[in-house]
């Protein structure tokens, strides 16, 4: 009978004490397989929608808001800009390209989005079904919103005022679906893509609205808005003196994608920190525990180990058998951490709308079993090692 089998065989003479040291390392397992695989998604993810978005102009306020708003598409808008903005910045020399963003209304919690179809191209995505819009109060649906909203081709919708659920529904100006996205992987898979002037024709044609406007009778109509531009660089100069200039305008503000995320994930690197520290707590607990249960079983058993001895088990077979029982537990708690740990990623992924991949394995994961490994090793040593030094005749000569 080999070692595995006798730790294995100890192992379920003490289930209770078993059960509990392979949960505490399963929880620090998972919980340090969470922390890893939802980081580094969510800066993946970070990272991916805002390439190619050197700078983001809109109203001024908090830069990091405008580009959770308008790059993530994750805050409320600072405020709007006049229309003249885009112009002045496509006219820019230093500028290599814009896209102009109008938001203020939702499908379902998901975003309707007013822009040009160079959206939709900036993130690499290609149609499913249909086309891309050519006229104002058409709509393309990313993929996402596509599926969790059952949109077709061909129906028509109302948009709700408001970027979240449950806003007043604008059922004068239905959109027309023209068009669903592949998906992507990035932000477009949860928007729904239409013309800038879907967006201004919803409002200036609103009922409610004009009512209101006419009570003060306006003598010219009001400019129209956009909530942000995205702009391109046309060289590594225009990062110097771009965001300078649009500064300087009385009603912009510039915000840099590449900053505003690092600042960010550094805000939440604290927290993550924690987490990761509470996790090696709940391991070195774990170690601990799995300590004092070896080191308790091999007291209740030393007339079990010397009768091995006296049939012919070698110290090293009684140094391996305790070693094996630590292994045994840190496994087997490790590789059900696992399993909870990417569960968890995707219970967060259905309540939330984090486009996180639950199952996938990550390279930085491969060090966990290594980890659990390690813990249960120390945690056998010692008993590991009385074991070894068992004096035979002492223990039996024992009342």
């Amino acid at each position: 009978m080999n070692a595995v089998t006798l730790a294995w065989r100890a192992l379920r003479h003490t289930p209770l004490a078993s059960s509990l040291n392979l949960l505490l390392v399963a929880i620090g397992i998972a919980m340090m397989t969470f922390i890893l695989a939802v980081s580094a998604q969510l800066e993946e993810r970070a990272e991916r929608d805002a390439t190619g978005i050197d700078l983001v102009v809109g109203a001024k306020g908090s830069p990091l808001q405008l580009i959770l708003s308008s790059v993530y598409h994750a805050d409320i808008p600072t405020g709007n800009i006049p229309e003249g903005t885009l112009a002045a910045l496509a006219a820019q020399p230093l500028v290599k390209s814009t896209i102009p963003l109008a938001l203020g209304d939702n499908f379902h919690g998901f975003r309707i989005v007013g822009s040009t179809t160079a959206l939709a191209g900036h993130y690499g995505a290609r149609l499913a079904q249909g086309s891309l819009f050519t006229q104002p109060m058409q709509a393309v649906f990313g993929a996402r919103a596509a599926r969790e909203t059952g949109a077709t081709l061909g129906a028509s919708f109302a948009g709700s005022h408001g970027l979240a659920a449950g806003g007043e529904l604008h059922q004068h100006a239905p959109y027309t679906v023209v068009g669903i996205l592949q998906p992507t992987g990035s932000v477009v898979d949860r928007l729904i893509l239409t013309p800038v002037a879907s967006v201004w024709q919803v409002h200036e044609t609103d009922p409610d609205e004009q009512a209101a406007g006419s009570v003060a009778a306006p003598a010219a109509p009001p400019e129209r808005e956009l909530t942000a531009v995205l702009v391109q660089y046309a060289s590594p100069l225009a990062a110097i003196y771009l965001p300078r200039w649009v500064n300087s305008q009385a009603r912009l503000q510039a915000a840099q994608p590449a900053f505003e995320a690092a600042r960010l994930f550094n805000l939440l690197g604290v927290g993550i920190d924690v987490l990761r520290a509470i996790a090696a707590g709940v391991l070195l607990v774990a170690a601990l525990s799995l300590f004092v249960a070896l080191y308790g079983a091999l007291e209740e058993r030393q007339w079990d180990m010397a009768i091995l001895r006296t049939l012919g088990a070698s110290p090293f077979k009684l140094l391996r058998l305790l070693l094996a029982q630590g292994l045994l537990l840190s496994l087997a708690g490790a590789a059900i951490g696992w399993l909870l740990g990417h569960a968890g990623i995707g219970i967060l992924e259905s309540m939330q709308d984090l486009n996180l991949q639950p199952w996938r394995i990550l390279a930085a994961e491969a060090w966990l079993p290594v980890i659990a490994a390690a813990v249960g090793l120390l945690a056998a040593a010692i008993p590991a090692a009385r074991a070894y030094r068992t004096d035979i005749a002492a223990t039996l000569a024992r009342p």
